[in-house]
């Protein structure tokens, strides 16, 4: 069996490694370098250029050379070039075939099989986008695993202690934040969040815009119109950017950056950190809530983390480690290389899967528990969110709950899967709807539903419906475009916390009211059928407590109800059941139920 390779397909920059005597090693690529840029170009004669080519080549051909392409994964992104357009599964796959070439000069035999890590954060289209990316690039990608857990692996190695670590991967274009406990041969995700559009990316563009608004004032142009002058001042944004990482100062020099009337505008500046640091504290800042997020999430606080790992380029800024510092009292780690450490651990989930003969904690195998980024529901009586799977839920996962029908006699239901935080329908992403038909004719509330969620290893969501009394099922995967996009999951996750309060009392007002109306349906059906068995007294009773229940209901809308009109409508529930007892019992009614789909 041939080797599999571990590949860190970044932002900015991919890696790949294998595992080798034991140890993951670096694969250095056709120029001896350790990592390759994530950048292609395509040139006017038709030749494709891959990494530190395309990036050699991009101040004289900027329209034709693509950067930072991970971002638009799982999207309808497309870039035209010579009349046809290329998808982000395209462009990547150009890149994993780069690695795969260097992988098989490296290794001296043909590979086929490999672990390709993504952001923790990513969703299940982004997800299946990169196998996507694998599979036109000639891979097998036998997994897809998180950049962080994978980090983790990494740094378990030579750390087999059990322990708590926060893994704050910042790279090039997206940020993850990952809380992870390391045991023997288990690596175990407690939780995780991030932001799937923030990276190094947004650090040069505030560079770039700072420098471009300079040359405006200085030189009355408007060098973000000149696509080549913008690239060089991009380059010299991304090296600057670099040098405050160790330095208090970088100079910046563009001479003959470009023409205003003729005459050539040579621009020179001084970047100092200072000044760096106030055009990106906010960035730094946001960095923040997802590791308050991420710790309330795996229910532990920053004192019983027993280590912080920086993964990623940009995690070498040194705002961004003090924030780290700030933020967990912890003086971040670097036992680990934050360019090559996601890979090596991708190469060390390869081998494992490969059945190889690399040990970890004196085991032939590591088990690594991932876990789902988002909340899986389906839509219910009344638009109710009623959640399956909660976020943060270990994977692979396989849940299933039963679901009545809200109408008498009906034949169908349809199954709306959502995805997100929030409790009512309409505020989620809805990720896939299918029908199941053919339900055996029965009063409401009596037919059988059940409904399973199956999330596999790569995060892949497969959903079935099964009527109990006939057999018949209907199932759905949900892969492609019905997935959300990163924007909706960060919008999700804010509306979440912001409107929390108010969706409370929303879905409390959509519950109560629900249950109002089961409840007079049951007392109206009990007295008629047992109204010549009951006293006069009695009667009058229930007919007082439908009566008053019926008219709160016409006064509540649930989107202006308050704490108050809930409480007089459950008293108002549990004084008609009350009354109605003796009734039900007479008829035979049984007063429980189940949610309805």
């Amino acid at each position: 069996m041939g080797k599999t390779i571990g590949i860190d397909l970044g932002t900015t920059n991919s890696c790949v490694s294998v595992v080798e005597g034991g140890k993951p090693v670096i694969i250095p690529n056709e120029n001896g370098n350790r990592t390759t840029p994530s950048v292609v170009a395509f040139t006017k004669d038709g030749e494709r250029l891959v990494g530190e080519q395309a990036v050699r080549q991009a101040v004289i051909n900027s329209k034709r050379t693509i950067s930072s392409v991970k971002r638009f994964m799982g999207s309808d992104w497309k870039k035209e070039i010579d009349g046809k357009l290329y998808s982000p599964q395209e462009i990547s796959a150009m890149i994993l075939r780069k690695l795969k070439a260097d992988a098989e000069a490296y290794l001296g035999e043909e590979v086929t099989d490999a672990v390709i890590t993504v952001p923790a954060y990513f969703n299940d289209i982004q997800r299946q986008a990169t196998k996507d990316a694998g599979r036109i690039a000639g891979l097998n990608v036998k997994r897809i695993i998180n950049e962080p857990t994978s980090a983790a692996l990494a740094y378990g190695l030579d750390n087999g202690t059990p322990q708590k670590i926060m893994v704050y991967d910042l790279g090039g274009g997206t940020f993850d934040v990952s809380i992870i406990e390391i045991g023997e041969g288990v690596i175990e995700v407690l939780a995780t969040n991030g932001d799937n559009h923030l990276g190094g990316d947004d650090f040069d563009e505030r560079i770039v815009n700072y420098l471009t608004d300079m040359i405006k004032k200085e030189h009355h142009v408007d060098v973000s119109r000149d696509f080549a002058a913008l690239q060089r001042i991009k380059q010299a944004a991304e090296l600057a950017k670099k040098e405050l990482s160790y330095s208090e100062n970088s100079y910046i020099a563009l001479p003959y950056l470009t023409l205003s009337r003729g005459t050539p505008i040579n621009f020179e500046y001084t970047l100092t950190r200072a000044r760096f640091n106030e055009l990106t504290r906010d960035l730094v800042e946001k960095t923040a809530i997802p590791v308050k997020n991420a710790l309330a999430d795996a229910g532990i606080t920053a004192s019983e983390l027993s280590k912080v790992l920086l993964v990623g380029g940009s995690t070498r800024i040194p705002a961004v480690q003090e924030m780290v510092r700030t933020l967990t009292g912890i003086l971040p780690s670097k036992n680990i290389n934050p360019d090559e450490c996601v890979a090596q651990g991708a190469a060390v989930q390869g081998d494992t899967l490969s059945e190889g003969s690399m040990t970890l904690y004196g085991k032939n195998s590591i088990l690594l528990l991932d876990v789902t980024p988002l909340s899986l529901s389906i839509e219910t009586v009344g638009g109710v969110a009623t959640r399956l799977i909660e976020r943060n839920t270990t994977l692979p996962v396989r849940y299933s709950r039963i679901f009545t029908t809200a109408a008498p006699f009906q034949r169908s239901v349809e199954i709306n899967v959502l995805q997100g935080e929030r409790p009512m329908a309409r505020d989620n992403k809805s990720i896939g709807k299918f029908r199941l038909n053919g339900i055996k004719l029965a009063p409401a509330g009596v037919p059988q539903i059940e409904v399973t969620f199956d999330i596999d290893v790569n995060g892949i969501l497969k959903v079935s419906a099964k009527d109990l009394d006939t057999g018949r099922e209907q199932s759905i995967t949900i892969t492609g475009n019905e997935r959300m996009s990163d924007e909706e999951i960060q919008q999700a996750i804010r509306d979440a916390e912001k409107y929390a309060s108010q969706d409370g009392i929303r879905r409390q007002a959509l519950e109560i009211k629900t249950e109002a109306s089961k409840c007079l349906t049951i007392a109206k059906t009990a007295l008629d059928k047992s109204k010549k068995e009951i006293s006069k007294e009695e009667k009058k009773q229930i007919k007082t407590g439908i009566a008053n229940l019926e008219k709160l209901l016409m006064k509540a809308k649930p989107d202006k109800m308050t704490n108050d009109d809930i409480s007089a409508i459950r008293e108002a529930i549990g004084h008609l059941e009350l009354c109605s007892a003796n009734a039900c019992r007479i008829a035979g009614i049984d007063r429980e139920y189940k949610k309805e789909t």
